[in-house]
């Protein structure tokens, strides 16, 4: 990945400790000067570069806009309440994590003359209207969640048209990768490679007939880099692949790859699901030369590789 244009900056990554920060910390700590700012409430402290300067902040605090440790040429924004489901259940938090901690960064942001880079998401879409989703898309989101990522996305944006801060907006599809670990409010694919080499059955919700767009998490770490010296600022980018998978083939897929004697089976859907996603991903082909460089079959590969040599299952 192209660095040289951050060699001599400074750089904070926030929810540096999670799995998307982690891997853009790791990333950047070899060729510039990193801080990571996680309140390590569900952060890895190993996910943070042993080069890398800690900080044990939450971003919804309001003095982190003062505090000289945030004082960075280039943020990362990656800290954030990531669950749909989570976000129904527990909305206020969600809110505060989210739409008021990302304020908080951008005012942060703003005081320093800092670039920011955003960690939005597709969520902010809800039920598409139509396929591939646009960054022109109207934005129906179904959850608690996807409205806060809108609101986070709107401040972005607006911030870099009232007050010229150089912002830059990441519309995440389903993000996935070695890192990501199997748990109530985890991703898809860290739980079914969970269940399939554990022998359990894979539990699809609903048809399994629902579809996504399933980024790997290198690439995600592409755009990012990509972002933060890119020209055209003040924009929003969805950042997939332009391809979608069923959430039955993704398990049979996982099924296959692990060789597993584990069964598929369904259970009732989940509340705040669409039924399918797919990016347009042309825009950031064109500003931030962002090209996809990993299939989904070399993701889940990659993934069930580290999950066997780092989990015990």
């Amino acid at each position: 990945m192209n660095t040289q244009g951050l060699t001599n900056r400074s750089i904070l990554v926030t929810g540096g400790a999670g799995f998307i920060g982690g891997h853009l910390g790791r990333t950047l700590a070899k060729d510039t000067e990193v801080a990571v700012l996680d309140n390590f409430s569900t952060g890895d402290p190993a996910n943070v570069p042993n080069q890398a300067r800690s900080i044990t902040k939450d971003v919804r605090e309001r003095d982190i806009i003062s505090n000289p440790d945030t004082d960075a040429d280039v943020i990362f924004h990656q800290a954030g309440l990531v669950s749909v489901s989570q976000s129904i259940e527990t909305p206020y938090e969600s809110h505060t994590v989210n739409a008021t901690g990302t304020l908080n960064v951008l005012d942060a942001a703003r005081r320093n003359d800092s670039r920011v880079i955003v960690a939005s998401s597709a969520a902010i879409y809800g039920g598409p209207d139509y396929l591939p989703i646009d960054e022109d898309h109207p934005f129906d989101p179904a959850s608690p969640y996807g409205l806060d990522k809108l609101t986070a996305d709107y401040y972005t944006r607006m911030y870099s048209n009232l007050y010229g801060l150089e912002s830059v907006c990441l519309r995440y599809f389903n993000v996935f990768g070695p890192g990501q670990t199997g748990g109530d409010y985890a991703g898809v694919i860290p739980i079914f490679i969970k269940q399939a080499l554990s022998g359990e059955d894979i539990t699809v919700h609903g048809s399994g007939e629902q579809t996504r767009d399933f980024v790997y998490v290198d690439d995600v770490i592409q755009a990012n880099i990509a972002a933060a010296q890119t020209q055209h600022v003040g924009e929003a980018y969805n950042i997939g692949t332009g391809e979608s998978t069923s959430v039955r083939e993704l398990a049979e897929m996982i099924q296959d790859l692990t060789d597993t004697s584990s069964d598929i089976v369904h259970t009732e859907s989940r509340e705040g699901d669409i039924d399918h996603s797919i990016a347009d991903i042309s825009k950031a082909e064109d500003h931030l030369d962002y090209q996809p460089k990993f299939s989904l079959k070399d993701g889940i590969s990659r993934t069930i590789d580290w999950w066997k040599e780092n989990m015990k299952v």
